[in-house]
């Protein structure tokens, strides 16, 4: 079995609960100009609902809490809550979260024709090379990052 299709059957992580309460939003159907400013449009549309957004599948979902900045480039800031679905399959170019050699960590998963490597999105810091006697497990992608501005 590759390491990339390696998965967890059992931890202690369990997953976000669904919740019966609906926190509805209001949403504006017009876009914000992060540009030039444009006129601003009073329409509403349908109220959102972020656990239906950020949490499609939540049996298999969780949420970590970043700590470090090697992964900055790709948004991901020190202090973020990141959401991680399981359910979703590991493929090149994903963020996912993985246990190597028993350490926590959140990179990107490359794999070419040197093989796998848990790459940092900061230059400060260097890819993770997986080998043979590697011990890599994935346990999810992650799917959001919330953070403070």
């Amino acid at each position: 079995m590759s390491a990339i299709q390696r998965t967890i059957t059992t931890t202690t992580i369990q997953p976000l609960l669904h919740s019966t309460s609906l926190q509805e939003i209001p949403l504006f159907s017009c876009r914000i100009a992060a540009g030039f400013a444009s006129p601003a449009d009073d329409h509403l549309d349908n109220p959102i609902d972020l656990n239906k957004l950020m949490v499609p599948r939540p049996a298999a979902t969780f949420m970590l809490k970043v700590e470090g900045d090697s992964m900055i480039g790709a948004g991901i800031h020190d202090g973020d809550l990141l959401i991680i679905d399981r359910s979703k399959t590991a493929v090149n170019g994903s963020v996912v979260i993985a246990v190597v050699h028993g350490e926590l960590t959140v990179k990107r998963l490359q794999r070419d024709s040197r093989g796998i490597q848990l790459v940092p999105e900061n230059p400060a810091f260097k890819p993770i090379h997986i080998h043979d006697e590697s011990e890599l497990v994935i346990w999810g992608c992650v799917t959001h990052a919330i953070h403070n501005l």
